[in-house]
């Protein structure tokens, strides 16, 4: 009596315990009590990318435009999901970067967020959103993450004033990912998608840039198409964490965009286009072609579909109703043809 007495308070105490847990207006010792173990289903965040990088354990990075690609991402467990505006070009089928619009930019964002549950979401500022004041940059950011949903921004090079509009952005709450080295956007002043670093004043460039994005706030930064020598400077001289496209080894990750790696185009322009560091894992443009051609084939031949592939069935009754309502429509023809169409079907079960 006295034991069941006793038990009744713990009872209670505990759903107590379990409801103030719940209320959000209640401190959890996840928020105070420093970072817990994550459960694998959620989201990736900066502190365990940071704690990745201090172990020496490489990060991942691949991009994704759309839900299907996003997916595929979350299920692999890569770590960074990079919504870029190479976009344009693997996608949308310019000859560049350029001219993707933001509009486009949070429409392929807003479709991988829904795909990718488990990497951080990184959204890249197409050209033209944020060149033209700090303000305007902070403004493009916003949007990326409210209407983009990503968790983080990306942008272009290291002149003066693009260094401002990422401390802005850093300023203004949004954690930002700079990119050195061969930055698409710019090569109208490159010349063209040239490697960078290769001399002495350009490699010295690329690590003082990438320097200076991290003093600007950046949590990491991209080294795109620079000899390896200069991608390892620029990795042990900075503290925040390197991922390296093109850039060799010795950078803290790699980020590869999702067609090239999987060898998913097959066009003639996107050859004459694909990057010298890129490594196919895969040869999903073949099996892409081997299939569309199997199926044009087999629709051409009245292959395709068979009974397998017809599986809404009509009773006999039915059929007969049917036919005689067309009868009664004086759509004569039409009930001849669902009357030898029903007879067929019937031969192929």
């Amino acid at each position: 009596m006295a034991s069941s007495l006793i038990s009744k308070p713990h009872k209670a105490l505990s759903l107590l315990s379990t409801a103030v847990r719940c209320m959000s207006n209640i401190p959890e010792n996840a928020v105070y009590g420093g970072p817990k173990p994550q459960n694998p289903n959620q989201r990736v965040t900066l502190t365990q990318l940071r704690q990745k990088h201090r172990k020496g354990e490489p990060i991942t990075m691949v991009t994704a435009y759309d839900y299907p690609s996003a997916v595929h991402l979350n299920n692999a467990g890569i770590d960074i999901a990079l919504v870029g505006d190479s976009a344009s070009m693997v996608v949308h089928g310019h000859d560049t970067t350029l001219p993707i619009t933001v509009d486009q930019m949070l429409v392929h964002c807003r479709a991988v967020a829904r795909g990718a549950k488990r990497p951080l979401l990184v959204g890249d500022l197409p050209f033209g959103s944020y060149e033209s004041s700090t303000q305007q940059a902070v403004d493009t950011a916003v949007r990326i993450l409210k209407e983009g949903e990503m968790d983080a921004i990306k942008l272009e090079g290291g002149s003066p004033s693009r260094i401002t509009a990422a401390k802005a952005i850093v300023d203004a709450g949004i954690a930002v990912i700079g990119h050195v080295g061969l930055t698409p956007q710019a090569i109208s002043v490159l010349g063209g998608f040239r490697p960078q670093g290769k001399n002495v004043v350009s490699a010295v460039k690329v690590v003082e840039t990438a320097m200076a994005l991290q003093e600007a706030g950046c949590f990491s930064v991209v080294l795109e198409c620079v000899p390896p020598p200069v991608a390892a400077a620029a990795t042990s001289a900075l503290k925040i964490f390197t991922i390296g496209i093109g850039a060799g080894p010795y950078c803290s990750g790699q980020v590869l965009v999702y067609h090239d790696l999987l060898g998913m185009m097959q066009h003639p322009h996107h050859a004459k286009v694909t990057p010298k560091f890129c490594k196919q894992y895969g040869q999903i443009g073949e099996a892409i072609n081997k299939a569309l051609t199997e199926y044009k084939e087999e629709v051409t031949k009245g292959l395709f579909p068979g009974p397998a592939h017809s599986p809404y069935k009509i009773s006999g009754d039915d059929v007969d109703g049917f036919l005689k309502e067309l009868q009664k429509l004086g759509l004569d023809e039409a009930a001849s043809a669902a009357a030898e169409a029903a007879e067929k079907m019937e031969m192929t079960k």
